[in-house]
């Protein structure tokens, strides 16, 4: 769910490691050598264009979408907007930030009254906010939220010392289990603030990722550790473990997609070097379940939300095209963007027939593809080196 690139030699390292293709997705032509990478631009306008069409005619005359759900899919929405150059001025941008300041609770939170989720959707505002933040106007907010998201981690204020498996992680609120979901926004919202991996709450948030991995190693001495052991990640260590994907005969908890790419994206945030054997592993896990057909380990649950953390960790990595097991290069934001653009609604909309994750409301999963879409824009062709 809601981005800045990392250290150079990551590209180095995942440039090299082979992808294995999606192969689903029928391969664009070539073109001319000098086209860009991505999707056609008319393509992209095309439908980025519908999406934001539906959006416009759709919002509630509060300002949000979907506000049954509190101000996270209105967020969500907007951050989308905010990217594909909507100004703060845009009157559906201006009512939709409205919405989320309607939100702003005393404790610095913004979030809904009553709600379980006061983390995700306090994230996904900062999120929204830092990009719309143009000339200062939301300064005290987000210094305010900050302080609270800080407040949400588990460790030694919470009485849990390095030693548990809780330690480092977030999760919906103050005394909800923390899971890698809700760790990976918390870290969006982190960066979006400008703070970097020698942040003390991103260094205590990297142990819990870590435990979070099907890796056994020295920062992850776990009983999970060893019982896949295939580099991807999963729901949660804490509270006995959970993965969303269920768990293997011997106790396991199974690595699925959306995890290992948030999983990877988080470790790169907390400065973690491309040799280390956790980014290592993460891409070999990667290269054997790479696709776009579902997401891996999951099916169809959950797949506008890997589609996001997909786009959102790759771009993060820095490289335009992977290589497949035959040495084939495909260039992943077309082939994403070409996969959204043959799954969106007549109207406009995307939405996932597997509606568990409020994956069935198509302002939730219309978000989540225009801010797919966004790391998808059409990019200059690269040069080889002279």
């Amino acid at each position: 769910m809601p981005f800045l690139h990392p250290h150079v030699t990551i590209w180095f390292l995942y440039a090299a490691i082979t992808l294995i293709v999606y192969d689903n997705v029928a391969a664009a032509d070539e073109g001319p050598s000098d086209s860009p990478v991505g999707p056609a631009p008319e393509l992209y306008q095309r439908t980025t264009g519908q999406g934001i069409r539906y959006l416009r005619g759709t919002q509630a005359d509060d300002g949000s979408w979907s506000h049954h759900a509190g101000p996270a899919v209105t967020a969500l929405v907007a951050t989308a907007l905010t990217r594909h150059g909507r100004s703060v001025d845009d009157p559906m941008l201006a009512k939709a930030l409205r919405y989320l300041e309607n939100h702003v609770r005393d404790d610095g939170g913004i979030y809904q009254h009553g709600t379980r989720y006061r983390n995700y959707e306090t994230c996904l505002a900062i999120v929204c906010l830092t990009e719309a933040n143009v000339d200062g106007r939301y300064d005290q907010i987000l210094q305010k939220a900050d302080h609270f998201v800080g407040e949400l981690q588990w460790d030694e204020g919470e009485g849990h010392e390095r030693s548990s498996l809780s330690y480092g992680g977030f999760g919906y609120g103050k005394h909800n289990r923390p899971d890698m979901s809700n760790t990976q926004i918390s870290l969006d919202a982190l960066r979006a603030l400008g703070k970097g991996a020698d942040d003390s709450r991103i260094e205590k948030a990297l142990i819990f990722i870590s435990r979070c991995q099907n890796l056994e190693g020295p920062h992850n001495t776990t009983p999970f550790a060893t019982k896949v052991e295939d580099g991807g990640f999963y729901y949660t260590v804490a509270a006995g473990g959970s993965s969303q994907a269920g768990e293997t005969p011997n106790g396991g908890l199974r690595s699925y997609g959306s995890m290992t790419y948030a999983g990877l994206k988080s470790m790169i945030y907390a400065g973690v070097s491309s040799d280390d054997p956790r980014i290592t592993a993460a891409h070999r896990w990667i290269q054997a379940h790479y696709t776009l057909a579902e997401n891996p380990g999951m099916g169809a649950a959950g797949l506008y939300y890997y589609y996001h953390t997909f786009a959102k960790a790759l771009d993060t990595i820095g490289n335009d095209m992977v290589e497949d097991t035959d040495g084939s290069v495909h260039d992943w934001r077309r082939e994403l963007a070409e996969v959204l653009t043959r799954e969106q609604q007549a109207d406009g909309s995307w939405t996932n027939q597997t509606a568990r994750w409020f994956e069935g409301d198509p302002h939730l999963v219309t978000a989540y593809a225009l801010l797919a879409l966004d790391y998808c824009r059409p990019q200059p062709k690269p040069q080889p080196n002279q």
